[in-house]
Parts: C-alpha cells; structure tokens; sequence
C-alpha cells in the first residue's frame, strides 16, 4: 500500500490497466463469445459477421479507453470512415494502432503474425474473421494464397485492407523501412492506395511495457494524409510507390511534431 501512496501514477496505471484487460477477457467472455459462437455455427457470412463483431468488441475497448484513461482524447478523421474498396497503409507505434482501425473500419480484413493464428481461441477468431497470415509457410502457406487471391473480390464488395508496412512498431518514431506486401496487393487488385497516419498511441501504450501510461495529457489523432490511384500506382514502379508514400508520412509526421512543439511554447 504503501508503494501507491508514494505512486499515484502507478496505481492509476495499474487500475485502468485491469480495467481493459477484463474488459478484454471477461467481457469477450460473457458477453462477446455467445454472439461468436452463434455466429460461427449459423450465420450465412461467416468471415463478414466476425468482422462485424471484431469491431463492435474493439470499438467499445475504444469506447472506454476515452472514459477512463485522464487527459486522453481520440479524433479521428471523418474521411476515413468512408473509406471502402481501398488498401489502407499506415505507419505503426503501438499496438493500439490496430484495435483502432478495426474499430473504425466494420468491413475490413488485415495482416496478421502467422504465429498468432495457432494461439487457442484468438487465432480460430482471426481465421474465421478471413485475416491473412503474414508468412506463407507450414499450415498458413494454403491460407495466406487463397485469401489473397481472393482479395480483388473483396475489395470490390467494399472491403479495407489494413496493413501497418513497416511490419513492426517503431521505437524511434520515424518511418521504418516497408514491406512490398501490400502494394503488391493494391496493383494486384487495381486499388487506390490510402495514407492514414497515426500519432500518439505509443505515449499512451508504448512497446515493451505492459501498463497504460494514463497519467498525462494525450491527443492520439488517426489522420488522412493521401491517395494514391491505382492507375497512378500501376503505371509506376512498387519502389517508386513506396518511397512516395513513407514520404508522405515522414512529411505530414514532422510538420505534426511541429505543430505540437509550437502549441507547448505558446500555450
């Protein structure tokens, strides 16, 4: 006890911190696992109700993220929840960074660790939900090429593919490197590519620790910052493409920082 009254921080951070994981276990079980149960045994559209209730179940996460945690707002930008028949790229700093997409986006599908798919209960959640396994190798190889060859269809029913292209979280806050996979699968599917940046996530939950830093003030912002047509993207090279869009992010990421720099000076 003591230990808390020397630390408020830490018993704040420790209390919302069990707060969302029960909501993350408890509630999914209660509550959310029926409707999943129902949905896997008798529902006609399978992979679109498991979509459906990923963002339901992550978009009330959101929902009491934004109650509890002191100081913290959340804007998103309006056009992005417009966006359909699109690869969606964004740069990645937490792994709040999906649980947000997923809450904005009802119809979407992603990319996800292939080691996640042989976890109890998760990975048969995120098979069912038409996620795609990142590596196509052992039991994911079969998955990973059918549901990409699938993918054109998809999109042309109105799908988002998210993909964070750095493929990990980045722990300088610059743009790391990109993987190719998604703007191959963009030209692939004659999508328009869309640019989303993402600030702030990592203040509130940054990689390596296992508490929510709740105990400062936080403005994380989902932004939309570009597009790129898909007869744009075909007519150039991927590389060229690439080195276009981390450009755009490194961009509109600087002249954010600075933005912010200037509002702390000049309060």
């Amino acid at each position: 006890m003591s230990i808390w009254r020397k630390s408020p921080k830490a018993f704040v951070d420790a209390s919302v911190t069990i707060v969302l994981w029960i909501y993350f276990t408890l509630g999914f079980v209660v509550f959310f696992s029926p409707v999943y149960m129902a949905a896997f045994f008798f529902s006609s559209d399978r992979r679109g109700a498991f979509q459906n209730l990923n963002h339901r179940f992550l978009r009330g996460f959101l929902g009491l993220l934004r109650t509890i945690v002191p100081g913290l707002t959340v804007e998103i930008d309006p056009r992005i929840f417009d966006l359909r028949s699109c690869v969606v790229v964004s740069n990645h700093r937490s792994y709040l960074d999906p649980v947000l997409l997923v809450a904005v986006f009802k119809k979407h599908t992603t990319i996800v660790k292939s080691a996640f798919f042989r976890f109890p209960v998760f990975g048969g959640i995120i098979s069912a939900s038409g996620y795609i396994p990142a590596e196509g190798s052992g039991r994911q190889a079969s998955l990973l090429v059918e549901r990409i060859r699938r993918m054109d269809e998809y999109l042309s029913e109105g799908g988002v593919l998210f993909v964070f292209p750095e493929g990990t979280r980045s722990r300088s806050g610059r743009i790391g490197p990109f993987n190719r996979g998604s703007f191959k699968i963009a030209r692939r599917c004659n999508a328009p590519l869309e640019v989303i940046l993402i600030t702030n996530t990592e203040k509130l939950f940054p990689p390596g620790r296992f508490l929510f830093n709740t105990c400062v003030e936080n403005k994380i912002e989902v932004r939309w910052i570009g597009r790129i047509p898909p007869d744009d993207g075909r007519q150039r090279k991927i590389d060229d493409v690439m080195a276009d869009v981390g450009t755009m992010m490194e961009e509109n990421l600087e002249s954010r920082q600075g933005a912010s720099k200037i509002g702390r000076d000049n309060p």
